[in-house]
């Protein structure tokens, strides 16, 4: 894989944690952009308003989120909470991290000899008893 493709990649997957991330908190209470911003640079994500607003905009134009505008301070401010199809998305994306967690981050991940699940099972039926 060329270093150009590696870095790709990792976007990619960055801004699918940033995603979940999102949904995340929308379900807990609503968010907004700055807010949301100040969040994810605690976990390592340095995201700027170029980024996170469109993904904010494709998630709600997606139906996963929806939005509504207050004025705060004289300014216009949008917040941002999930929608029943986003709640249910993020009900499966959590069974998918559950699933994806306990195997990438098993103990002997790097020492464990990768095998298929036909491989797992015994060759013979075990003797009846």
């Amino acid at each position: 894989m060329s270093p150009l493709a590696g870095k790709q990649l990792l976007r990619d997957v960055y801004l699918a944690f940033i995603r979940i991330h999102i949904l995340h908190h929308a379900a807990e209470g609503r968010i907004f952009g700055v807010e949301m911003m100040e969040e994810l640079e605690r976990h390592g994500y340095v995201i700027g308003p170029g980024t996170l607003y469109p993904l904010l905009h494709s998630l709600e134009d997606s139906g996963v989120l929806s939005s509504t505008q207050e004025l705060v301070e004289g300014k216009g401010r949008r917040y941002y909470r999930t929608t029943r199809a986003g709640d249910a998305l993020l009900r499966k994306l959590r069974v998918k991290l559950d699933e994806l967690v306990a195997e990438v981050m098993e103990p002997d991940v790097q020492t464990r000899k990768r095998t298929t699940p036909a491989q797992k099972r015994p060759s013979t039926p075990p003797p009846r008893s």
